[in-house]
């Protein structure tokens, strides 16, 4: 979770604040393109999964992918955004080697989802970041300038793939609410099955719009569009350093030019990439070859009763049935993987434990290993066996954490390891009696200083017990058999 809200640059005499929006691109979750039925998969060998509509060849007719459009609608109602029944593809005209049209086929004036919602969970409260609209359009290829010295290469697989423009309103106020945007967008998406949200393989990106104005000033200040960044880290990275270029310009008295920038991740800067175009730059206008888009209300009722449950109700049910604090159920309900293992594990043992266990050592795990949770070393199932042995009393939770070093090579059984290491917990009251007595025998003179009132010897007691036990004595049983030894 991020640490603050607030951001702000400051110089000797201002404090300036920063305004951010940011337009994601999220490719949409289908086997074909958005206009032709041409593979999507990633990796494939270049320009291979491109057909006659993909490359533009003339005569050749886009024809919209009904799949897709389901994909967009169900993003709308997860982002609790309006649907409007009847909206427009539009030609936005530019020229790139790798958009074989001339233009890239996308909604303008009249896109398929209207204004909705996001909400952050920030450390010191939520927070509700409109979102402007939602819109389809198609991809673009990619040229590649690094395989040669003189030659640049097009591969034409991307071209036509359907994405999601998801164009936030300009609420955010610092990287850190940034972060959390990004991945709760994520986070929704990937519940819906709308986007996979993997940043790696380009199907999730942001176009960061920043600018900066004086604390108190309720006008916005110009803007500047870093383009096509690929990572959350580089977003906020770009923003901070594009904040602060805009500030000391207004400090030396220099105005902001309204222009598009990329980010240098070597060099952590910005540059100019080009003036910034405006609508009429792009000389927008309805597709001729494609009608407008019209959805009735049946067609969205279907979509919404195919919706499952969302991250924000998942948390809310968490902290209702299982009593998890605010903090634990955003943490397990942040990644559909994650709240998947939670509830797999929970099926058949304690929530309480279940929780630490997951958010405690098997985080740590994956986060040293560089695994998703899909990649878990350990199977739900044998972490739900392993907390069911400490909650009835077969191992301490101290062996669990011996235990569970075991199980990541290859997601053992935890009970198998139990027995055949002989780790099972010493509950025999008898037993820890006789270890007790010896240890009390053993160090009479620190028996004579705990009666005389250095109760904090009580955890010396209890070390040299658990060291005759060989670390297998029952802690509890061996606290409550010593109070009475000793307070005897």
């Amino acid at each position: 979770m991020a640490k603050t809200n607030q951001f702000f640059i400051e110089r000797e005499q201002n404090k300036y604040e920063v305004v951010i929006g940011l337009e994601v691109h999220a490719q949409v979750t289908s086997a074909s393109k958005l206009f032709s039925s041409s593979p999507t998969k990633f990796g494939a060998e270049p320009n291979t999964q491109v057909s006659l509509v993909d490359a533009a060849f003339p005569g050749m007719l886009p024809v919209i992918n009904e799949f897709c459009v389901k994909q967009a609608i169900k993003t709308g109602i997860g982002l609790k955004a309006k649907i409007n029944k009847n909206s427009i593809f539009d030609r936005k005209n530019y020229f790139y080697a790798d958009l074989p049209q001339g233009y890239q086929i996308s909604q303008y004036k009249y896109p398929i989802i209207g204004e909705g919602k996001v909400i952050l969970d920030m450390v010191d409260g939520q927070k509700e970041i409109g979102i402007e609209r939602l819109h389809l359009e198609q991809d673009a290829g990619k040229s590649i300038h690094d395989i040669d010295p003189t030659n640049t290469f097009v591969d034409l697989n991307r071209s036509g793939v359907a994405l999601m423009e998801i164009v936030s309103k300009p609420d955010l106020r610092s990287p850190d609410e940034v972060n959390v945007y990004i991945k709760k967008l994520r986070s929704i998406m990937r519940y819906l099955g709308t986007c996979d949200g993997n940043m790696q393989e380009g199907s999730l990106r942001a176009d960061v719009n920043v600018s900066v104005r004086r604390q108190g000033d309720d006008n916005f200040g110009t803007r500047c569009e870093i383009k096509n960044v690929n990572s959350i880290k580089f977003m906020q990275m770009a923003i901070i350093y594009e904040a602060n270029r805009q500030v000391d310009l207004i400090e030396e008295g220099k105005s902001i030019d309204q222009e598009t920038r990329l980010f240098d991740t070597k060099k952590n800067e910005t540059r100019s990439m080009r003036s910034k175009e405006d609508a009429h730059d792009y000389r927008y206008f309805p597709d001729p070859d494609l009608l407008p888009l019209e959805i009735s209300d049946e067609f969205i009722s279907q979509i919404k009763d195919e919706i499952p449950e969302l991250p924000d109700e998942k948390k809310k049910r968490f902290i209702d049935k299982f009593n998890l604090s605010s903090y634990e159920a955003n943490i397990l309900v942040s990644d559909i993987d994650t709240s998947k293992y939670f509830e797999e594990v929970i099926k058949n043992s304690d929530v309480k434990l279940a929780t630490n266990w997951i958010t405690g050592e098997l985080f740590a795990v994956l986060n040293e290993k560089n695994l998703e949770i899909s990649e878990s070393p350990v199977s739900s199932n044998n972490l739900s066996k392993l907390i069911n042995l400490i909650k009835d009393g077969t191992i301490s939770g101290k062996i669990a954490k011996t235990i569970f070093e075991e199980m990541i090579d290859g997601d053992k059984d935890p009970q198998i390891i139990v027995d055949q290491k002989g780790l099972k917990q010493e509950s025999d009251p008898k037993a820890l009696e006789e270890l007790i007595n010896k240890v009390i025998k053993n160090n009479t003179s620190k028996v004579e200083e705990y009666k005389s009132g250095k109760e904090k010897l009580f955890g010396f007691f209890v070390g040299q017990v658990m060291k005759e036990s060989k670390g297998k004595g029952n802690p509890q049983l061996i606290n409550k058999i010593l109070k009475e030894k000793l307070n005897g």
